[in-house]
């Protein structure tokens, strides 16, 4: 089973993952279907989002540090215009 995992990260673990350096995306208010072909980890800079699988929803917004396994499909529906930056594993 895939787990998505969101977590609290201080300024300094930000600094040692290097985020400033991430690709960017960002999306207004809207629903989608996504399947993650690789693993990503992104941080949530504004916004927030609902992300649903069969088994989980996971709620994110600014400031969380989320990781999405290689292989989850599910429902994207941002709920606040959202923007993050992200790396792929």
């Amino acid at each position: 089973m895939f787990k998505i995992t969101v977590e609290r990260p201080s300024q300094e673990e930000l600094e040692k993952l290097g985020v400033r350096f991430w690709n960017t995306w960002g999306g207004g208010e809207e629903t989608f279907e996504w399947e993650y072909s690789r693993r990503e980890t992104c941080y949530v800079l504004e916004g927030a989002a609902r992300i649903k699988t069969p088994w989980e929803e996971a709620v994110i917004a600014a400031g969380d540090l989320v990781t999405f396994p290689k292989g989850l499909t599910c429902v994207w529906t941002i709920t606040k215009p959202i923007k993050k930056v992200y790396k792929f594993d």
